[in-house]
């Protein structure tokens, strides 16, 4: 349960990412003052979802111990990654990649504590 919570929390995390990135990339293309970017709904997406992510992991806490949930979070920056190259279409270094790598291979190693 606690590993579901986890990922729940990773997940949400992400998303509430990405509707900011659409949030803003709205915000070019329209009304640029205060009230039209309060009527994005991207805006609103990502503030559900960071608030949810937020609360989930909440409950994350509850049951693991930080030393070891937290780094875990650190996948976000491999599904960011992804999702900025594949869905954004943005250029990823070698070297990003590499440090995808290591982050990958540094939550292998402490999930293998848990």
């Amino acid at each position: 349960m606690s590993l579901l919570l986890l990922l729940a929390a990773c997940l949400l995390t992400c998303l509430g990412q990405i509707a900011q990135k659409y949030a803003v990339e709205s915000w070019r293309e329209s009304d640029s003052s205060l009230t039209g970017k309060l009527r994005s709904p991207w805006l609103w997406l990502a503030l559900f979802a960071l608030g949810s992510g937020l609360l989930v992991w909440l409950l994350v806490l509850q049951r693991l111990e930080v030393g070891i949930a937290y780094p875990m979070l650190s996948l976000n920056f491999v599904l960011i990654t992804l999702i900025a190259r594949f869905v954004f279409r943005e250029p990823i270094d070698s070297r990003h990649w590499i440090g995808v790598a290591l982050v990958i291979g540094g939550v292998v190693l402490l999930g293998q504590q848990s």
